[in-house]
């Protein structure tokens, strides 16, 4: 058994314009391959008319195209035949001419792609449907040829071909892209030089957006967060002030003086839940940020400057930024003393990230209580509070009792241990305390002088400052420790949540609503939605909780997965570890809705190859089935009617016989065509009553030619069945038919038997029998298992078996004894008890449970 097979490799010729020689690289590549000894055929190139284009083409092999009535269209079927490594497939967003498998031609490269086939294509800028509406503004020509940008995307190598405007113009005017009347209208409409530097200015930008992305996807799949200085990004840090409008607008001209870098502003929420910022001053800061043209994001840090500081910087470096600006601290002097705000922790952090710092009006204006920032969690912080203030008093009132036993030494040793238990448990503040308060009770109480902060001795003064030294230094390892605890912690927790995510993508139908729907949970969001770019317009993919948001801007958390593709939540914000979770889950998202359309195309693909396999079945066989009974017709009535051809009597009526037979034939051809088309819509009601299978069999033999070697073994006990009579005769005739045609001139007989409540009717032919594993195929749709010789459409047990299954039967295939095949009719019995069987148990609903019923005035028979 071999493997599934793996796609194709797509890569496409990207012009920025028509005549730019998009073409002529793809061939050009494909000759070097072909040196190379690719095996490389052209499935369809548009030369245009353009000589040196079809001077390359010669020496390549050239697969003819399917002829339509508007020319030649690409031949998927023979390029799947050939099999090549690689094919040339022109024009990507060709519309394909009716009666074509596909609607457009990107649709063909697909099919192609699926077959492990690599494709060299080529599409212009404005056949993207993403920029149509753009292109038209700009040209004023609207494009209906388009190609999904996802699909364009998906390829594996994208080639931008360009040329200046200039040179493009000047390649029209000599007459290489068209001909010499076509030149001058080109030249005056849609070649216009603003046209052409508009265009290239999308390429450009087009295919910058998807390096863009490729670059985050690599950084992100090899978990690099250093700055790499690709491209600029100006990240600014707005605090919702009064200092924000001047700093966003300082931020702006930075991004233009970059190159119209992109901006991205961010707002930082205070993770202990306190109001750092003004009531609406997240509202006020999302215009602001869109008065500018910039993205704005919130995301939640830890409470002090350090905290603020470290989510800044992780949110630029997650967004892989060149440059960080911030205002000047509005701290006070004093308060610097203690803590130096979040611009002297961002400048010491930073790395490769260049910092701005801009000057306002507030700076300097806040006097505000420096905060010591810990990791430790608070109620370990209130007991190291607790043993700062006990651990001293427990040391001196040791000292006190014991002191005819231990001496100061002792004493000194036991405050080094309160100091440092209270530094293990409650970090730098406790550990502080409890070295100061003993220092001064060690002083007091066992000191000589006692009862006195006088300190006679140096050592004395030398045991005090290194208690204090032992505290912070205790405390530094013990904070160090707590915070690499923590982030071992949170990158388990990550860790486990991404698997979790991973199987829900990997082992679950419909994965991308039910990865929303975790998300959501995890994260806690009111609603979690996939957004896509559809033209100017956003549409949801797919979406769990309440659809809150429509658009990428009215978003608490906006995540860009792909160009034109936004993960958004609704909620809360999310802090900036947090938010780089959530890009890797974007990832994982976006691999989800490109294996669910991948799948939803590919069973689009297998109802299409099913639907061509099955129209071309039938337009052979009804093609050879039809002719042969009307040639027979016309013959005969030719005959009739031709007056100068004698004929006798018996020769009339054997004529007659023929246009009557071949009538037959028609009539039964046309009625399984109808039962099968009425069968695959649905469209079949039976109408279920009591019937005897030795009355239908009497009915459907009497239209049968041969029926004199048909053989009834039917009891006269047997149960009626359940069945609509017509239907029930329609598939008796068949399967008698069927039997008649292929049992080599044996007689065919027919037995009945009860089980299970359900009575069986057996067409038993002596015929060459079919293999077990065939027995199946004999039901499937224009199905002869190679017997070229048989008429008909090989739709008859087709037929029989859903007209049997529309009754609430089963047919099935059993071997003969000694050869030939037996068609069994399973059917519920009537007035027998068969559990499971609805449609039985609807009839005796509403007939009544009677165990005798009358039937054309006999008594019913029993089971």
């Amino acid at each position: 058994m071999t493997g599934p097979r793996t796609p194709g490799e797509l890569r496409i010729h990207l012009g920025a314009a028509p005549g730019v020689g998009k073409t002529y690289a793809m061939v050009c590549e494909a000759r070097r391959r072909r040196d190379r000894g690719t095996d490389i055929v052209v499935g369809v190139v548009e030369t245009h008319g353009r000589a040196r284009t079809a001077e390359l083409l010669d020496g390549l092999e050239v697969l003819p195209r399917r002829d339509t009535r508007v020319g030649g269209e690409l031949d998927v079927a023979a390029v799947l035949d050939r099999r090549p490594e690689v094919v040339l497939i022109d024009e990507l967003a060709h519309t394909n001419a009716p009666g074509s498998v596909h609607e457009k031609r990107w649709q063909d490269v697909e099919t192609i792609l699926a077959a492990g086939i690599d494709v060299l294509s080529t599409v212009n800028i404005q056949h993207l449907e993403s920029l149509n509406d753009v292109v038209e503004r700009i040209t004023g020509v609207r494009q209906h040829e388009t190609v999904p940008d996802e699909f364009v995307r998906r390829a594996e190598q994208i080639e931008l071909v360009d040329i200046t405007p200039e040179a493009l113009r000047r390649r029209i005017a000599h007459g290489n892209v068209y001909a010499a009347e076509k030149v001058d209208a080109a030249l005056a409409s849609w070649f216009q030089v603003g046209n052409l530097i508009a265009l290239r200015e999308l390429a450009l930008l087009w295919v910058a957006d998807e390096v863009d992305v490729a670059l985050q996807r690599y950084r992100s799949d090899n978990h690099i967060r250093e700055t790499w200085e690709t491209r600029e990004r100006v990240v600014v840090a707005l605090t919702g002030g009064p200092e924000s409008e001047t700093v966003l607008r300082r931020a702006t001209r930075i991004a233009k003086r970059a190159g119209q870098a992109d901006l991205l502003a961010v707002h930082v929420l205070r993770g202990d839940g306190l109001a750092g910022a003004p009531v609406g001053a997240s509202t006020a800061l999302r215009r602001l940020a869109d008065d500018v043209s910039a993205s704005f994001h919130t995301v939640v840090g830890d409470s002090g400057a350090a905290g603020v500081a470290d989510a800044l910087l992780e949110f630029a470096r997650g967004a892989n930024a060149t440059q960080l600006v911030l205002g000047t601290s509005r701290r006070s002097r004093f308060a610097r003393l203690f803590d130096a705000g979040i611009g002297a922790h961002v400048v010491a952090e930073s790395g490769s990230i260049d910092i701005h710092m801009v000057t306002h009006g507030a700076a300097g204006s806040a006097l505000r209580v420096p905060r010591v920032r810990t990791a430790l969690p608070t109620n370990r912080r209130l007991l190291g509070w607790v043993l700062g203030v006990v651990g001293p008093v427990v040391a001196t009132v040791l000292g006190a009792t014991l002191g005819e036993v231990i001496g100061l030494s002792t004493d000194v040793v036991l405050f080094f241990l309160a100091t440092i238990v209270a530094a293990l448990v409650g970090g730098l503040g406790p550990a502080l305390l409890a070295a100061l308060l003993g220092g001064l009770l060690l002083n007091f109480f066992l000191t000589p002088p006692r009862y006195s902060l006088t300190i006679n001795e140096p050592e004395n003064a030398v045991t005090l400052v290194v208690m204090l030294v032992v505290a912070v230094l205790v405390a530094l390892v013990v904070d160090r420790a707590a915070r690499r605890g923590e982030q071992a912690a949170r990158a388990r927790t990550e860790a486990a949540l991404l698997a979790s995510f991973a199987r829900t993508v990997l082992t679950r139908a419909d994965p991308v609503p039910r990865l929303l729907a975790q998300v959501r949970e995890t994260f806690g969001l009111g609603s979690v939605a996939l957004l896509e770019r559809d033209g100017g317009d956003w549409r949801r993919v797919a979406v769990s909780g309440p659809p809150d948001c429509a658009r990428p801007e009215d978003a608490d958390v906006d995540v860009q997965v792909e160009y034109g593709l936004h993960l958004v939540g609704t909620g809360r914000s999310l802090p900036a570890y947090d938010r780089r979770l959530l890009e890797t889950v974007g990832g994982q998202a976006l691999l989800a809705l490109r294996s669910q359309r991948s799948d939803e195309q590919a069973r689009r693909a297998q109802r299409r190859a099913e639907a061509n396999e099955t129209r071309s079945a039938l337009l052979s066989a009804v093609g050879h089935d039809l002719r042969t009974p009307l040639t027979s017709i016309k013959a005969a009535v030719g005959s009739l009617r031709d007056a100068s051809l004698p004929l006798s009597g018996d020769d009339r009526t054997e004529l007659l016989a023929t246009v009557e037979e071949s009538a037959d034939r028609l009539t039964g051809l046309v009625d399984n065509l109808l039962d099968s088309s009425r069968l695959a819509a649905g469209a079949v009601d039976p109408l279920l009553e009591p019937i005897g299978y030795d009355e239908v069999a009497a009915r459907a033999l009497l239209g049968l030619t041969e029926a004199e070697r048909v053989v009834v073994e039917l009891a006269e006990d047997l149960p009626d069945v359940v069945a609509d009579v017509g239907l029930l005769e329609r598939v008796v005739a068949n399967l008698v038919d069927n039997a008649l045609r292929h049992g080599r001139g044996a007689p065919v007989v027919l037995r009945a038997s009860v089980h299970d409540g359900r009575a069986e009717l057996r067409v038993v032919d002596s015929g060459p029998g079919v293999p077990k594993k065939q027995q199946d195929k004999l039901f499937a749709p224009f199905q002869r298992l190679g017997d070229r010789h048989a008429t008909g459409v090989g739709l008859g047990l087709s037929v029989a078996r859903g007209l049997t299954e529309v009754m609430g039967g089963r047919l099935t295939a059993e071997d003969t004894p000694g050869g030939g095949v037996t068609m069994a009719i399973s059917l519920p019995a009537a007035g027998c008890p068969v559990s499971g069987d609805s449609r039985y148990s609807d009839y005796r609903h509403s007939q009544g449970s009677s165990s005798t019923v009358t039937v054309r005035g006999g008594p019913r028979r029993r089971c």
